[in-house]
């Protein structure tokens, strides 16, 4: 592979015109070669060319990355599956969003805080179904957990509970019907036979 010129852009990626093609690559993402060695030579062997078509692939994987983000915060696990979807190879995405934690532009954190802020709009939840929401989503249970405890210091679950038992109520739910309900929900049995026992109010602990 012959280099025939090299452009570095806003965003630190390096636009490279060569005997392969016009491509984009990140430094960071060549294994052997140096940047030095990047930079300064032109010509590199069979194995040095495959090293640099693969740093451009990784790099293309970020940019795809980065344009989800752009829109929104997403989940590391959501973020593979729609790059797996776009027809990237896993080798390749799964460096390219290891790069993109490594400077917080991609944080399963912030996606919890962000989507749990999102959820409360329009559903009315307890801890436990938002849990088993985080998990399927990819989370981690020590990472759900701390944003879980973080949403519920701002966010007060018995009030939560109160609107809900309140929602099911108007779908006509009762008796055990409403208890199964609240359960579903994400509440826990004795929060919801005390809502029905004290007519959808909790009392003060």
């Amino acid at each position: 592979m012959e280099i025939l010129s090299r452009e570095i852009t806003a965003s630190g990626l390096y636009k490279i015109t060569s005997s392969d093609g016009s491509f984009f690559i990140r430094p960071e993402y060549l294994v052997t070669l140096s940047k030095e060695d990047f930079l300064i030579n032109d010509v590199f062997d069979e194995v040095q060319r495959q090293e640099i078509l693969d740093a451009g692939l990784v790099t293309a994987c970020e940019c795809k990355a980065v344009d989800y983000l752009a829109r929104s915060e997403q989940s590391r696990t959501g973020l593979l599956k729609k790059l797996l979807d776009k027809g990237f190879e896993r080798e390749y995405i799964i460096r390219a969003l290891d790069y993109l934690e490594s400077v917080n532009y991609l944080s399963d954190e912030r996606y919890c805080r962000s989507w749990l802020n999102t959820r409360k709009i329009n559903h009315t939840e307890g801890r436990g179904k938002l849990l088993s929401e985080l998990l399927g989503r990819g989370i981690s249970k020590e990472i759900s957990n701390k944003a879980l405890d973080e949403f519920f210091s701002e966010n007060d679950e018995n009030e939560i509970a109160v609107r809900c038992y309140a929602k099911l109520l108007r779908k006509g739910k009762s008796g055990d019907k409403l208890i199964s309900a609240m359960i579903q929900q994400g509440f826990s049995y004795k929060t919801a036979t005390l809502l029905i026992s004290n007519n959808g109010i909790l009392p003060e602990d």
